[in-house]
């Protein structure tokens, strides 16, 4: 939920000042915050409790997380087909190894 140079804790200190009646914009100004980054991190609160539609944080950190595995294992397949075609190279058709001249 929101920029990761704020800690979880401030974020959530900022959600329960407008909770308590605090306007986003004095909010912003007193914290050095900018208004959409509240706002942001409003509306991800909403997602998280369910009152509005959208991936909870949980879900974006699982996404976030398949999606490294899946590129990481993108990349083994790519080594993997790329020595499978070398060792083609290096290899005669009978089963024995070209040499080099």
């Amino acid at each position: 939920m929101g920029r990761r140079g704020y800690p979880a804790e401030f974020r959530r200190k900022v959600l329960d000042l407008l909770e308590e009646g605090r306007s986003v914009a004095s909010v912003a100004h007193d914290l050095d915050v900018s208004d959409q980054t509240i706002y942001s991190w409003r509306r991800q609160d909403r997602i998280d409790r369910g009152l509005e539609a959208g991936l909870t944080t949980a879900e974006k950190a699982e996404l976030s997380t398949a999606r490294k595995r899946i590129s990481e294992l993108e990349t083994e397949l790519a080594i993997a087909k790329r020595a499978v075609d070398v060792l083609k190279e290096q290899t005669t058709p009978k089963g024995g190894t070209r040499r080099s001249n």
